[in-house]
């Protein structure tokens, strides 16, 4: 009984030995694709929504220490450009892996691929080819994580509006019908459109969406 006993501890100690390292990346991670989105399309309840979207998520992952932002660009009077919300990294996903080591990085070459954009979970999100696909990642920005500028409406209505208006999608797995720049883009790929319009729930999922979100760490 006392083999057994001693055989079982240190089964025990093991699996706690191999399960401190991935906990550790966890805590440590700064930058995570939502694993759902608010649920009532882009209507994320504005920035503020947005960011309590990702700091509950990042929470429920043991990495709530830290203060997250939603990578997001606003529109109009006072417009706010997602690069300008999110630190100045560097970013690592759950696993331990750097995304981008800094603005400019995460806006040029960076490390952004559907083995590397996971969730806060550690998992991959489904891409083109995958049933059901969840790449187009809300983000109403420019390539250069930039606001549009003028009157068409590229964030349903600043992220308050799941009827009316469209917003700009990244695909997280860099990959989309074509090989253009655009369709390889991981924050400006393409608008929403839909027959409800472009920013309903049901919308978004036509185009291979669910209302998914880039988190990352600003401090």
């Amino acid at each position: 009984m006392s083999l057994r006993y001693t055989a079982a501890s240190m089964l025990a100690g093991f699996a706690i030995v191999f399960a401190a390292p991935a906990m550790a990346q966890q805590a440590a991670m700064s930058f995570f694709v939502t694993s759902t989105g608010v649920g009532n399309g882009a209507n994320l309840g504005g920035l503020e929504g947005a960011d309590k979207h990702c700091q509950t998520l990042a929470a429920s992952a043991g990495a709530g220490a830290t203060t997250w932002k939603a990578y997001l660009s606003t529109q109009g009077q006072g417009a706010v450009n997602a690069r300008d919300r999110i630190g100045k990294g560097p970013w690592v996903n759950a696993k331990g892996v750097t995304i981008a080591k800094d603005i400019a990085d995460l806006h040029g070459t960076n490390n952004l691929t559907k083995q590397t954009a996971l969730s806060e979970k550690g998992d991959v999100i489904n891409g083109r080819g995958d049933q059901p696909n969840r790449h187009d990642i809300i983000t109403g920005s420019q390539p250069d994580g930039t606001a549009f500028a003028g009157d068409k409406d590229m964030t349903c209505k600043n992220y308050t509006s799941a009827t009316e208006g469209s917003v700009m999608l990244g695909h997280s797995d860099r990959t989309g019908l074509d090989d253009s720049a655009p369709a390889k883009s991981w924050n400006s790929s393409h608008p929403s459109r839909g027959p409800g319009g472009g920013c309903t729930q049901a919308d978004l999922r036509s185009t291979g969406g669910d209302g998914l979100l880039y988190c990352f760490a600003v401090n």
